[in-house]
C-alpha cells in the first residue's frame, strides 16, 4: 500500500486551471519566436544562389529576355521551394524532439494526481516534487516528509537545505532539485516571473555552440564563396576584354560564381542533423540537441551500469538469510516465523512510496507475509539518504503512541561496519556474500536499531545496529545482451561497466553477458588514492568499477577522456548527473531514470535497452558517412562545371559561353536534391559496424578523400572538356557541341551519384541498398534531358540540338569512362584492406 497524502490536498478544478492560466499565462520562458512559414521563406530569399538567381532574372528582363527571365524566375521558385521542403522538415523534426524532452510533472488536480507537461503548470497548482526530480516552478510547501533541496542554480551553493511547511523555511524555486523526501507545493509563479525567471538563467538564452564538423563546413563554404567572388571579377574582366559587351560579362560572371558556391552542403548538414535526430526518436532514441548525432559516430567507450542496463532490473527476492539461525531460506519458505522481521526491517527501509523495483518487491512481500500490516499505522518522521562509502540508508518511523522503527538497508560491507560483529562473524559473513554474488545474486544487508534519544546523530553510521541479516535479489542478464556486446566489440568499441554493486556479483553478470576481460575490476575506494597518471592507466585497462560513488564515476569518465576516448556513459540516479554531464554523450534511462539525469544527458533511451545505444551508434556512423559522400559528390561535380564555363572562355575556344545561367540553375536544381535529399535517405553499408571509431576531431574531410574528389572532378572535366573539342572538330556547331557537353555531364553526375555511394563496395554491390529517392530523382533528370533535346520549344529555349544515337551513346561512354574509373580504385581497396582495416588506413 502507497503512502497516502492528506485528503485536504484537492488541488484545482478545470474551471480554476483555465482561470489561472488566463491571469498568469503557461509556466515557460520567454522563448524567441516559432518558425513561422513566412520567417522561413525570409531566411531562405536571403541564400547567396537565390540572390545571384534573382540578379540574373532582373539583367534578362532589362535586356528583353523575357523567356530566360520566367525561367529564373521558375528556377527561384523550385529552388526556394526545395529548400523550404527541406528547412521545413528539419524544423517539424527538432520540435518533435523538444515537445518529447520537455519533463512531465506530477500535479494535483481534482483530488486526483495526474502528470502533466511541464509549461501546463499554472499558477495555484499543488505540485508534488520528490528525490530526484526538477522543482518546475516557485511555490510554498503545504506538505512535506524529510524534503531536502539542492539549490545550487539560484545560490551557487552545493549543499541541501531542509525545507517544510513553516514559515521560515517553506519557500521553493524553480530550477532547482530535489534530493530526498517529498513535498507538495502551492504554485505562486509560473514562467517568466520565477525567481530562476527574473535573473534571466534559462535555458533558451544559452546559445549552443556549433559542432567541430558545422564549423569546418562553414569554414570551407566561405572560402569557396571568397573564390567564387575573386573568378566572378576574373571572368568579368577577360570576357570584358574580348567582347566589350557588360551584359554578357556579367552574365558570365554570374553563370561561373553559382556554379562555385557550394550552398548545398550547410543544407546537407542541417537536414542530416535534424532527421537523423527525427528518426532515431521513432525507434525510442531521444536525442536532445541534433548535433549529438555527429558524435555518437565517434564513441570508442561506452560505460554502462549493471542493473536495469545489462541486467533485466526485476529484482525478484530468491533467497533471505537469517542471522540468528545462520540459516538461509528459499523462496517458498519466506512466510516463515523466523524471516518476518527480517522482511519487516528491510520494508520499513525502503521508501513509503517505492520506485525503486527491489523496494517494490520488499513492501510486495510484506504484504504477503505480514500478519497485521502496520504501514498505515505508521509515519516516517526522519530519514538518512543512501550515502556512505559503501552506501546505506536509514528510515525512522512513529506511530501516534510515540513508538519507534528504525530500519536500515545498503551494501551488505556498511551493515556490517556498523553492526559491531565479531571478527568470526565478520568472516563467515564475507564468505556467504562472496558466494552469492559468484551465482550473480543482488545482496543487501538489514540491520535495524533501538536508539531511544529525541536528537538523531549527524550520520546515520552513529546508530548503534543490530545486524539482522540479508534479502538476496536475482536479477539476471536481459535475452540478447551477449549478441549486444559481440555487435559493440565488433564495431571496435570498448565497454566499461560502474555500478555501485559488489565485484563479485558484478563479475558473474559481466561474464553471463559475454563482456570481454570481465574478470580485471577495481572499486571506487582504490580509485580514490591514485595520482592522475596511474588512474588514466587503470581507467583504461579495468573493464569493471565496482561499489562506485559519484565522485569515483566522475573520476572515470575524466580519466578516460584524458585518455582520448569519445565516451557515452549510461546513468539513471541524481548522483550520475555529474558524470552523465562530464561524458561526451550522457545516455539517461527513460523508464528507470530520474529528471535529473535526464536533464544532464544529451541522450535518452526510453526503454532502457542498450541495444539501442548501438542502433544510436550506427545512425551516427551511416550519417556522418552519408554527409562526406554528399560532400565528396558536390565537390566532384563541381569542378567540371567550374572548368566547363571557364576554360572555353580563358583559352579563347571557339563557343566561349557554352553554358548559361540557365543550363547551370538546371544542373544545381538536379545536384541539390541528390546531396540533400538522396543521400540523406542513403541506407548503412554492411561493413559500417565493423569500422573503428572515427576521431571525434578528424576533419570532415582528410586530405585522401580531398583529393580523390578533385581527381574525379578533374577526370570528369577531361571528359566533357573532350567531347567539347571531338564534337567541335567533327563540324558541331555551338547548339550540338552545348548538347554534347551538357549530356556528358549529366550522364557523368548520374554515375557518380551511383559510385559514390560507397567508396569501398562496388556500384553492383551498392545497388543492394535501396534508395528509392535515388531513382525517382535519377528518372526525373532523364526525363528532363530527354525534354532538352527532343521537344523542339525546350530545346529551343535551352539553345540545344537533338543528338543522334551515336552522339547519346558517345557522351554516355565517356561519361562511364570518366567515372567508372573509381570502380578500380575500390576494387584494388577491397583486395588491400579489410572493413576494418580500410577504415584506419583510408
Amino acid at each position: 500500500m502507497d503512502m497516502q497524502l492528506p485528503k485536504n490536498l484537492t488541488g484545482l478544478t478545470a474551471e480554476q486551471v483555465a482561470m489561472s492560466r488566463e491571469s498568469h499565462g503557461y509556466n515557460s520562458m520567454t522563448a524567441a519566436p516559432k518558425n513561422t512559414w513566412f520567417t522561413i521563406l525570409t531566411d531562405i530569399l536571403k541564400e547567396p544562389m537565390l540572390i545571384l538567381l534573382m540578379l540574373i532574372a532582373v539583367i534578362y528582363l532589362v535586356v528583353g529576355n523575357y523567356g530566360e527571365a520566367l525561367f529564373m524566375l521558375a528556377a527561384i521558385v523550385l529552388v526556394s521551394g526545395i529548400s523550404f521542403y527541406q528547412d521545413n522538415r528539419s524544423k517539424k523534426a527538432l520540435e518533435a524532439l523538444q515537445r518529447l524532452n520537455e519533463p512531465l510533472s506530477k500535479v494535483i488536480r481534482n483530488s486526483t494526481v495526474i502528470q502533466i507537461p511541464t509549461h501546463e503548470i499554472v499558477v495555484g497548482d499543488l505540485c508534488i516534487a520528490a528525490e530526484g526530480q526538477m522543482i518546475n516552478a516557485d511555490g510554498r510547501i503545504v506538505y512535506s516528509n524529510d524534503f531536502t533541496v539542492n539549490e545550487a542554480s539560484l545560490t551557487g551553493e552545493s549543499f541541501t537545505v531542509s525545507k517544510d511547511n513553516s514559515e521560515a523555511d517553506s519557500q521553493v524555486y524553480s530550477g532547482t532539485v530535489a534530493v530526498s523526501g517529498l513535498a507538495v507545493f502551492e504554485v505562486e509563479a509560473v514562467g517568466a516571473d520565477t525567481k530562476i525567471g527574473k535573473i534571466g538563467d534559462s535555458l533558451s538564452s544559452i546559445t549552443e555552440q556549433k559542432s567541430p564538423l558545422q564549423q569546418q563546413i562553414e569554414k570551407f563554404v566561405k572560402g569557396m564563396a571568397v573564390l567564387g567572388a575573386i573568378v566572378f571579377l576574373l571572368v568579368c574582366a577577360v570576357n570584358w576584354y574580348h567582347t566589350r559587351s557588360f551584359t554578357d560579362s556579367l552574365l558570365n560572371g554570374l553563370t561561373l560564381a553559382m556554379s562555385i558556391l557550394p550552398e548545398e552542403i550547410p543544407v546537407a548538414f542541417t537536414t542530416f542533423m535534424a532527421l537523423g535526430a527525427w528518426k532515431l526518436m521513432q525507434q525510442g532514441i531521444i536525442i536532445k540537441k541534433s548535433s549529438v548525432v555527429e558524435t555518437l559516430g565517434s564513441t570508442t567507450v561506452i560505460c554502462t551500469d549493471k542493473t536495469g542496463t545489462i541486467t533485466e532490473n526485476s529484482m525478484h527476492l530468491k533467497l533471505i538469510y537469517n542471522f540468528n539461525e545462520n540459516r538461509t531460506y528459499t523462496e517458498d519458505e519466506f512466510d516463515a516465523l523466523g524471516l518476518r522481521e527480517i522482511v519487516s526491517y528491510a520494508m520499513w527501509s525502503s521508501e513509503p512510496i517505492p520506485f525503486d523495483p527491489m523496494e517494490k518487491t520488499l513492501h510486495k512481500v510484506y504484504s504477503k507475509t505480514a500478519v497485521i500490516d502496520l504501514r498505515s499505522a505508521y509515519q516516517m518522521y526522519h530519514e538518512y539518504p543512501l550515502e556512505g562509502k559503501p552506501p546505506m540508508m536509514t528510515h525512522v518511523f512513529r506511530n501516534t503512541s510515540g513508538q519507534r522503527i528504525i530500519a536500515a538497508k545498503g551494501a551488505p560491507e556498511a551493515l556490517l561496519q556498523v553492526s559491531g560483529l565479531s571478527s568470526a562473524d565478520l568472516s563467515s559473513l564475507r564468505k556467504l556474500i562472496d558466494d552469492f554474488g559468484k551465482e550473480g545474486y543482488r545482496v543487501l544487508g538489514v540491520a535495524k536499531s533501538m536508539f531511544a534519544a529525541e536528537e538523531f546523530p549527524q550520520k546515520q553510521q552513529e546508530l548503534p545496529f543490530e545486524f539482522l541479516g540479508f534479502v538476496v535479489f536475482q536479477d539476471p542478464p536481459k535475452q540478447g545482451i551477449q549478441e549486444v556486446f559481440k555487435k559493440i566489440n565488433d564495431a571496435g568499441i570498448k565497454v566499461k561497466v560502474i555500478t555501485g554493486d559488489n565485484a563479485v556479483t558484478t563479475r558473474a553478470i559481466a561474464a553471463q553477458s559475454g563482456i570481454v576481460n570481465a574478470g580485471h575490476y577495481i572499486t571506487g575506494e582504490e580509485l580514490t588514492g591514485l595520482s592522475e597518471n596511474e588512474l588514466r592507466r587503470r581507467a583504461d585497462d579495468k573493464v569493471l568499477f565496482a561499489r562506485m560513488f559519484p565522485e569515483a564515476k566522475l573520476a572515470v569518465v575524466n580519466a578516460l577522456k584524458k585518455n582520448g576516448e569519445v565516451v557515452a556513459m549510461l546513468g539513471d540516479g541524481v548522483n550520475d548527473g555529474p558524470a552523465l554531464k562530464a561524458a561526451h554523450i550522457g545516455v539517461a534511462m527513460g523508464v528507470k531514470g530520474t529528471e535529473i539525469a535526464r536533464a544532464a544527458a544529451s541522450l535518452v533511451l526510453t526503454n532502457d535497452d542498450l541495444s539501442k545505444l548501438l542502433i544510436a551508434i550506427a545512425a551516427g556512423r551511416r550519417i556522418y558517412s552519408n554527409i562526406k559522400k554528399a560532400v565528396q559528390y558536390i565537390i566532384s561535380i563541381h569542378i567540371p562545371i567550374i572548368l566547363t564555363v571557364s576554360m572555353p572562355l580563358f583559352l579563347g575556344w571557339a563557343f566561349p559561353q557554352i553554358f548559361t545561367p540557365v543550363h547551370v540553375i538546371f544542373l544545381e536544381l538536379v545536384m541539390g536534391p541528390t546531396c540533400s535529399i538522396v543521400y540523406e535517405n542513403e541506407p548503412m553499408e554492411k561493413n559500417t559496424m565493423l569500422r573503428k571509431p572515427r576521431p571525434l576531431r578528424e576533419t570532415f574531410l582528410t586530405w585522401r578523400e580531398l583529393s580523390i574528389s578533385v581527381i574525379q572532378g578533374l577526370v570528369i572535366s577531361a571528359g566533357v572538356l573532350s567531347v567539347y573539342q571531338f564534337t567541335h572538330s567533327r563540324g558541331g556547331d555551338e547548339e550540338t557541341v552545348r548538347s554534347m557537353v551538357f549530356t556528358t555531364l549529366i550522364f557523368a553526375n548520374i554515375l557518380l551519384s551511383l559510385s559514390n555511394r560507397s567508396f569501398y563496395y562496388s556500384v553492383f554491390e551498392s545497388f543492394r541498398n535501396r534508395n528509392r529517392l535515388l531513382v525517382y530523382v535519377t528518372a526525373a533528370t532523364l526525363t528532363v534531358l530527354t525534354a532538352m533535346l527532343y521537344v523542339d520549344e525546350v530545346r529551343t529555349f535551352f539553345r540545344m540540338a537533338s543528338l543522334n544515337y551515336e552522339q547519346v551513346l558517345t557522351g554516355l561512354a565517356v561519361a562511364a569512362a570518366s567515372v567508372l574509373w573509381f570502380e578500380l580504385y575500390k576494387l584494388t581497396k577491397r583486395l588491400v584492406f579489410t572493413p576494418d582495416k580500410y577504415s584506419a588506413e583510408k
